[in-house]
Formats: C-alpha cells, structure tokens, sequence
C-alpha cells in the first residue's frame, strides 16, 4: 500500500470508532512493503481507559516484535505527546499523518529524533474530526486533557 491507502485504512478506523460513539481517530502500522501488521482505534471512551489512543491501541495489538525500526505508524490525526513517545521508544522511523489542522500534536518531538514525518491533509481525515469536534467539543477537550 502507499501513503495515500494507509491513511485511508487508519481513516476507517477512525470512523469505526466514530460510529461507537468514541473518538475517531485510527492507527494502522506498517511493514516495509506497505503491508498492514497492525490496526487502532481510539478506545478511551468505549474502555474507560485513558491511555487507549488509536496509535497506542495499535502498537498494542502489534505485538511483541523485533522489527520496530522497519515499521511505519500511520495515524488519521497527528499524535499526541504519548503516542509520538510511544512511538519513539520503539524506534519507529516514519510516521505518516492524515491531518493536523484540527489538532497539532508533539510533532516537533518527531522532527527533534530525526523521525521522517508526512503529513497528507486527507480532505475525509479533516471532515470527520472537525465534525467531532462540532459535535462533541467537551469529550474532544477532555481526550486532550483541557
């Protein structure tokens, strides 16, 4: 798969979460190839669990692995301080973002660890956050912590 198709499998689970009420952001991570190792949504509202970012989730379901620098995290909306340090930790070297004009995440974090950052502004990634965000500004403040 290409950029453009990863972003859009990390857009459908974005929707997913959306359609269960929670927040819709996805994550899917890929191998060198382009193929899909692992897949995310945002679970915190569906949980009860803080820490269950789409990116999180995703690496989660990813597994004990060795390949982590091969891999690329891909993510409908740009990470948050955690996930870009969760991200980090696992040495992972290229992340791939659908949008971050609803949301500007730690990606000066990526830039300082020399990580290669693409943001695509995906047009359907932009619509359903801002739709979130009209829709639900208190669950959106209180995923971000304000």
């Amino acid at each position: 798969m290409n950029d453009r198709e990863l972003v859009r499998e990390a857009y459908l689970e974005a929707f997913k979460g959306y359609q269960e009420g929670g927040l819709p952001i996805g994550s899917v991570l890929a191998d060198a190839a382009g193929s899909i190792v692992a897949r995310g949504r945002n679970l915190r509202v569906q949980s009860g669990d803080p820490t269950a970012h789409a990116e999180v989730v995703c690496l989660r379901n990813a597994g004990r692995r060795r390949d982590w620098p091969d891999l690329t995290l891909v993510s409908s909306l740009s990470p948050c301080v955690m996930c870009a340090g969760t991200a980090l930790l696992y040495r992972i070297p290229r992340v791939i973002v659908g949008e971050n004009k609803n949301f500007l995440g730690a990606e000066d974090l990526f830039a300082a660890k020399g990580v290669k950052l693409a943001v695509l502004q995906d047009p359907d990634c932009v619509a359903l956050m801002a739709r979130f965000v009209r829709e639900k500004p208190d669950l959106w403040n209180e995923d971000i912590g304000l």
